[in-house]
């Protein structure tokens, strides 16, 4: 008797518990059937690729690589013909300066020559 009332009075304690764990037991079935049902029908609908399709598809491949391989080409010789302009620029900014370390030296010595000539 005790134990019968005791548990009549735990058991709806436990019922919810008891009913979410169904629930998320249901729950994670209904997503395994529906995620087989999916794969299922993507399989029935999407059918099995001939050889011509396939053949098809190996040509897209060789023609996607081809033009892969020329842009990596292309790729290569811009960077080539870059790396040259900056050693060409590099080169031309050294001139640059030597002429204008040049120009200032000329400048001090007319400087200096003009200044002679008004002492005179």
């Amino acid at each position: 008797m005790r134990i019968a009332r005791y548990m009549r009075i735990r058991m709806p304690l436990l019922q919810p518990n008891s009913q979410r764990r169904y629930k998320e037991i249901h729950d994670m079935n209904h997503k395994a059937l529906l995620t087989g049902a999916l794969l299922a029908g993507t399989i029935v609908l999407g059918g099995c690729a001939n050889t011509s399709e396939i053949a098809s598809l190996r040509t897209q491949v060789e023609q996607a690589q081809a033009t892969a391989d020329s842009a990596a080409t292309s790729a290569a010789a811009a960077s080539r013909d870059a790396a040259e302009a900056k050693a060409l620029a590099e080169q031309a900014q050294a001139d640059a300066a030597a002429a204008k370390a040049k120009s200032e030296d000329t400048d001090a010595k007319i400087d200096r020559m003009f200044k002679k000539t008004m002492y005179k």
